[in-house]
């Protein structure tokens, strides 16, 4: 049997895998060996995603949980060098940009097995952004490159990178959005009493922004001023939740929920007049859902959502900027949208280009 060897650790990636999890299991001649690093860890999480999303659970749990870069990355690489041994996969397949992509990418490529990124040649141009290390690190080890757009194959081009282990599929998270959006819902927005287009959706999570105290009290203020003006509602990561305690940060005209699941963060996103976020996947739901987006971030890996009206960034360095951005955006919906990221196949597609370089 070929075994795909999956390797996830963070939200966004539970999302993405599920995608390619359904087309997968549409083959009998390839076995999935789905793994679990442990970098989030708490239930809502986690947990919350896998069943939401109709998958079972991981064959592995690393349980590696939090920590610095280093020793967080260090964990999962001595972990997943020691399954990918027993388990002689014949590819590794890998999502995005977290310390779990850039261990898998690592360990894989060391004992010459195969890598495959989904959601390849994203690139922001920041290299202090762990995400961005990651990002260009799992690119140049792996043997099959994903992209979502006509910006990341432009980048790996630029890079150097044959054209032949570049794969246009489009995003899988339009696949996972447009699924969810056709199975029934049940509305988050009724329990919580919330007015479809009445609220701005904040989510904030991003290092940059939680581990330096200047910016989240920027972020934080900026969110109350808007709050004046619209109802804000922040579903409240941990790693958020922690920072503000820790910095003394208190929010009292911000609507704060404890983490939802991935069927509610979709509603939410839907039902917002405005989305303010740092997060990437974020970003790109808002646009499916076809809800503008202020990104509180210096940059981001999205960029043809800037161009085209749908997302403005506002780095959170001046709380006014941030305010006059989210009042900007509200009033200037953009009238049409491209398609950027295919046509909702990339998990079929993905699988197509596996079954095809592996001829299974």
């Amino acid at each position: 049997m070929n075994t795909i060897f999956t390797v996830v650790g963070a939200r966004p990636q539970f999302i993405k895998a599920a995608v390619v999890s359904r087309a997968l299991r549409a083959h009998r001649s390839l076995r999935e060996c789905f793994v679990h690093t442990g970098q989030h860890y708490d239930e809502n999480m986690s947990g919350i995603f896998f069943q939401e999303l109709g998958m079972s659970p991981p064959d592995v749990q690393l349980a590696v949980g939090s920590g610095g870069h280093g020793a967080q990355t260090g964990r999962m690489l001595e972990a997943l060098e020691r399954e990918m041994l027993a388990r002689k996969p014949r590819c590794v397949l890998i999502y995005g940009d977290t310390n779990s992509t850039l261990a898998a990418a690592l360990a894989a490529v060391k004992l010459h097995i195969p890598v495959a990124h989904v959601e390849a040649g994203l690139r922001s141009f920041n290299m202090r952004m762990p995400e961005e290390v990651n990002r260009i690190v799992a690119d140049r080890v792996s043997d099959l490159l994903f992209t979502p757009t006509d910006d990341a194959d432009r980048n790996l081009a630029n890079e150097g990178v044959p054209s032949w282990r570049v794969h246009r599929v489009g995003d899988v998270m339009l696949d996972a959005v447009q699924h969810e959006l056709s199975q029934p819902q049940d509305s988050i927005l009724d329990s919580l009493g919330l007015a479809a287009g009445g609220y701005v959706l904040a989510t904030i999570h991003r290092a940059e922004n939680t581990d330096v105290t200047e910016r989240l009290k920027v972020i934080a203020e900026a969110l109350e001023r808007i709050a004046e003006e619209v109802p804000v509602v922040l579903p409240l990561h941990p790693r958020t939740a922690h920072a503000m305690t820790a910095s003394g940060i208190t929010l009292n005209r911000v609507r704060l929920l404890d983490p939802v699941g991935y069927r509610a963060m979709i509603a939410l996103e839907a039902g917002a007049s405005i989305v303010v976020t740092d997060s990437g996947g974020v970003q790109k739901e808002a646009f499916f859902s076809r809800r503008p987006c202020v990104t509180l971030r210096d940059q981001t890996e999205w960029t043809e959502l800037v161009d085209a009206g749908w997302n403005r960034l506002a780095p959170p360095t001046d709380v006014q900027s941030i305010v006059d951005a989210t009042r900007y955006m509200l009033s200037n919906v953009p009238a049409t949208a491209p398609a950027f990221y295919g046509d909702g196949t990339a998990g079929e597609r993905i699988v197509r280009v596996l079954t095809e370089h592996f001829g299974v």
